[in-house]
């Protein structure tokens, strides 16, 4: 993957990935991708992804864009990153110093007061 990043040229010329046999929504992304003028970029972005997320989810991935009809890295990559798993909310403590007091009260009135004063 260090190579394709430096020369993503070499995902379409290159030997070891002529006759390359990608998943099949894979391989509908890639054949897509060859009319962008970034394409062979994205597409190893995508490549990339597999490392981190898996083959199945990216495959997955690339089924929901296709089948949305909208065929880009950032669309790919958003997707993944929405089904990883959220990480745990922090908790932060407040200092007992920065507690309120009084507990706020709405009150539109008081609002209405300062727009009649101009």
């Amino acid at each position: 993957m260090p190579v394709l990043a430096r020369k993503p040229g070499a995902l379409r010329n290159g030997a070891p990935f002529q006759g390359w046999e990608l998943p099949p929504a894979m391989d509908r992304v890639r054949r897509r991708l060859k009319a962008a003028d970034d394409g062979d970029r994205q597409m190893v972005a995508i490549l990339t992804a597999v490392l981190s997320d898996g083959l199945d989810a990216v495959e997955t991935a690339c089924q929901q864009a296709l089948a949305e009809n909208v065929c880009s890295s950032a669309v790919i990559l958003n997707i993944l990153a929405r089904r990883r798993d959220p990480a745990p909310a922090v908790t932060i403590l407040t200092p007992d110093a920065l507690r309120l007091r009084h507990e706020p009260q709405a009150d539109c009135a008081r609002y209405d007061s300062l727009r009649r004063a101009s």
